[in-house]
């Protein structure tokens, strides 16, 4: 799978969000190392969602903004 990350060079080193997994987020001293860490993170949680949502039955709903 494919995950668009964000990457933000910050005051310590450099910051990664992956919008697609609301608060999977992870960091690094240099970029590289925060996009390896990033990808740990990921799998990490999808193994957490997996059994989390083990039991758990899905709707899809609509809504409207206005």
């Amino acid at each position: 799978m494919k995950y668009l990350i964000a990457i933000r060079k910050i005051k310590y080193g450099y910051d990664t969000h992956v919008p697609a997994l609301p608060g999977c987020h992870s960091q690094g001293d240099m970029e590289r190392e925060a996009i390896a860490n990033t990808r740990d993170v990921i799998l990490t949680y999808l193994e957490m969602e997996q059994k989390e949502l083990k039991d758990m039955r899905f709707k899809e709903i609509q809504v409207a903004f206005s």
